[in-house]
C-alpha cells in the first residue's frame, strides 16, 4: 500500500555507508551485514545513528544494484574498514510511504514511478529508501513501513 505522493526539498544529511554493487539476487546475502557495520562505526565513533537506515541507489542497471546503505550521522564519519563518509543529497523529490513486507518494496517502486510520470514530474537518475520500521521491534512484515524518495528535475 502506498501512501498519496507528495513533492518535498530535502536538505543533505551527512551519512555512514558502504558503497555496494552487487547483482539482485544477492542484494539480501549483503543488506543486512552492511547495516550492521554501518550502525556499529556509527555508534562507536559516538555520531550516531540520528535516523533510519537508508539505501540510495544511483542507476537502476537491469539486475544489478549500485547503492549506498547507511546511516545518518551528526558528524564526519572516520573511515573504518568498509564504512566511509558520505551523505543523502539536497533534493527536490516525490515522496511517498509504502507499508508492507520487504519483498513488495519492487513493486511498489515502479507503481511509485507510475504515479510520478502521471502527474508530468521528470525523474532524476537516483533514488532512496528509508526504513521507518525496525523488524526487531515490529514482528509483523505486513506494518513495516518504507519511505521511497525519488529526486526530480
Amino acid at each position: 500500500m502506498l501512501a498519496p505522493l507528495t513533492v518535498v526539498q530535502t536538505e543533505a544529511q551527512p551519512a555512514a555507508v558502504i558503497h555496494i554493487t552487487v547483482v539482485r539476487d544477492k542484494i539480501q546475502e549483503v543488506m543486512g551485514p552492511a547495516i550492521m557495520e554501518t550502525i556499529s562505526a556509527a555508534s562507536e565513533q559516538g555520531i550516531g545513528p540520528i535516523g533510519p537506515v537508508f539505501a540510495h541507489h544511483f542507476g537502476m542497471t537491469p539486475g544489478i544494484f549500485n547503492f549506498e546503505v547507511g546511516v545518518p550521522v551528526s558528524g564526519t564519519v572516520t573511515p573504518t574498514d568498509r564504512v566511509k563518509q558520505s551523505e543523502l543529497p539536497a533534493a527536490k523529490v516525490a515522496r511517498t510511504v509504502y507499508t508492507g513486507p520487504y519483498e513488495g518494496l519492487g513493486d511498489s517502486w515502479g507503481d511509485f514511478i507510475d504515479v510520478i510520470e502521471a502527474q508530468g514530474l521528470t525523474r532524476a537518475p537516483n533514488l532512496w529508501e528509508r526504513y521507518l520500521t525496525d523488524p526487531s521491534t515490529t514482528p509483523n512484515p505486513n506494518d513495516y513501513q518504507t519511505e521511497l524518495n525519488h529526486p526530480i528535475l
